[in-house]
């Protein structure tokens, strides 16, 4: 097998492993999240409004990197549960502001053992964690980069570190 056929195997795709490590860390995240009555995305949404509420939804969506179609529907179940409201903006009626409710609020105490208990879970200490945090930052700063005639940079091409060299 020539090395560019070996570049086309399941297990060398950087795509692949990153696929399967999110939905492997995610479902990991499951049980932890449960007793909160939170879903991961669910989660990453009060996370940013722990960080800063209200706040309105445009800016919670850019955030969070996530469109409103996506969005709307985890907000409107955050709401259900009691966990946040929204309503129109007081310096802009067009916008949706999003706030913890007390309850909301409250559940910041519970969450606050969740990235421990995740660390555990994973194998992981705080400075692995960071360190792996740290890649993956660069790994998506890359991936969303274009040169200005939309083609990704060098740093994103065959041979590249980014690339699995297993």
């Amino acid at each position: 097998m020539s090395a560019s056929d070996n570049d086309l195997l399941l297990e060398r795709q950087l795509c692949f492993g990153l696929s399967v490590a999110s939905r492997s860390v995610i479902a990991a995240y499951k049980p932890v999240l449960a007793p909160m009555q939170l879903t991961h995305p669910q989660y990453l949404v009060m996370l940013a409004l722990w960080e800063q509420a209200p706040r309105r939804v445009k800016d919670l969506g850019a955030a969070l990197l996530l469109e409103s179609a996506t969005l709307s529907p985890l907000l409107k179940r955050l709401e259900s549960i009691g966990y946040l409201t929204r309503t129109k903006d007081a310096t802009d009626e067009r916008a949706l502001s999003v706030d913890l409710t007390p309850q909301g609020a409250a559940l910041h105490e519970q969450a606050l053992s969740v990235p421990g208990t995740m660390m555990a879970r994973l194998g992981l200490d705080r400075e692995g964690a960071m360190a792996l945090h740290r890649s993956m930052m660069a790994l998506i700063a890359a991936a969303t980069a274009t040169d200005d005639d939309g083609t990704p940079p060098p740093s994103a091409t065959p041979g590249h570190p980014l690339m699995a060299d297993n």
